[in-house]
């Protein structure tokens, strides 16, 4: 469900277990701000909600086996094959966001690091399961032909 008269061309729509925890989460660690939010009949189980958050909009909602489970919330599954990447200015940029996302409970496995792809990358595993991975540009060239 894209939000606004200008939704973005490409959204990650999630799949959690305690949405309403999750928002709290990325609100806390991401600094994101909820601008939708649907609850399911049951008054516990988020529908849909979409999230503001880096410049983008995350989409999610918990699951409802009872729709037919084809998407469904990491520990459902043992684990994700996707990470969400968000892309940040300066590599200063990314060790705020790690460190925040650490405070709030995050795991982070790949600490903030220079890589060889001429980044400052870091990666993380939110309570809920989903990684996400920061990335911010160095001052060196990695252009191909460069």
């Amino acid at each position: 469900m894209a939000s606004g008269p200008n939704p973005p061309p490409i959204q990650a729509h999630i799949c959690v277990k305690g949405g309403d925890a999750a928002i709290a989460f990325y609100e806390q660690a991401f600094g994101a701000q909820c601008t939708f939010r649907a609850m399911a009949d049951d008054g516990k189980r988020v529908m849909h909600a979409n999230l503001a958050l880096f410049g983008g909009e995350v989409m999610l909602h918990d699951e409802f086996p009872e729709f037919g489970g084809s998407v469904i919330a990491p520990g459902t599954v043992g684990g994700i094959s996707v990470a969400i990447n968000i892309n940040l200015p300066s590599a200063a940029d990314v060790d705020a966001a790690v460190a925040r996302a650490q405070a709030a409970g995050a795991d982070v496995f790949m600490p903030a690091g220079d890589v060889f792809w001429g980044a400052r990358y870091a990666r993380l595993r939110d309570p809920f399961g989903h990684i996400w991975a920061f990335n911010a540009p160095l001052n060196t060239s990695r252009e191909c032909g460069a």
